[in-house]
């Protein structure tokens, strides 16, 4: 683990997707169901390409060049298109892929035992680009929704990380107004830890590939784990157990 000195944090902010929360897992099974509905064949190829597509998407609506709108429907077509699908029904197609990503889920290095035995000794919260539906089942279903002290959806919001209208939104929601004891812990650094610098809140990068940053910027602390964000706290004990932190 990277890091500066620590401050008496009181607040987390989560990312869901690619920290708490396998999203490639999601994605792929979600591709599988609805190519399975429609009887077309999906190969490991397509399915690499499909997450490059879906990945530049969302790169460009942090960026502010699409909509919400058109990222859904246009990197199905995009897709489509490249794959000679254009009968494809895109629309019915997206809906059931949202509703496939609501349901298959898998957790990030125990993440649901990392957040529950930080409640009570931490006020935690998602923030996550997103649709409503999709994550509000994803993180019902995984239990999160039931750690979790609030919820902000980038949709519900009208803005995306890594905005800093969506940033100010959400941090004026929380009971602590000392952005120095707010920290966020998240995958991506052009949404979560970029978003994190603009709002004045302290970063995390969870990092598991061990990926060089590649940016301009930095976070304050990076992880390769989501058990070392306990010593980002100042509350590593050496142990093994993510439940015996707390003694």
């Amino acid at each position: 683990m990277q890091g500066k000195n620590k401050p008496d944090f009181t607040t987390l902010l989560w990312d869901v997707d690619g920290t708490l929360l396998d999203f490639d897992y999601s994605m792929r099974g979600a591709l599988q169901k609805c190519f399975c509905t429609v009887g077309k064949p999906l190969t490991e190829e397509m399915i690499r390409r499909y997450s490059q597509i879906n990945d530049g998407y969302w790169k460009r609506l942090e960026r502010g060049e699409v909509s919400k709108e058109e990222l859904l429907v246009g990197r199905f077509r995009d897709f489509f298109s490249e794959y000679g699908l254009e009968e494809m029904d895109v629309e019915a197609f997206r809906k059931e892929y949202q509703t496939g990503l609501g349901q298959i889920y898998a957790y990030r290095d125990d993440a649901l035992t990392v957040v529950k035995s930080l409640r009570g000794h931490f006020r935690q919260y998602v923030v996550t680009n997103g649709v409503t539906a999709t994550q509000k089942s994803k993180l019902k279903l995984s239990g999160l929704s039931e750690v979790m002290d609030g919820v902000f959806i980038s949709e519900a919001v009208g803005h995306a990380k890594p905005s800093k209208v969506f940033f100010d939104y959400c941090l004026e929601q929380l009971e602590e107004k000392d952005r120095d004891r707010i920290l966020i812990i998240g995958d991506s650094m052009t949404s979560d830890i970029l978003g994190g610098i603009q709002a004045g809140i302290r970063t995390c990068w969870y990092n598991p590939q061990e990926r060089p940053c590649g940016y301009t910027y930095n976070a304050d602390y990076e992880i390769s784990v989501l058990q070392q964000v306990y010593e980002v706290l100042g509350i590593y004990t050496g142990k093994a157990d993510p439940s015996c932190v707390y003694v």
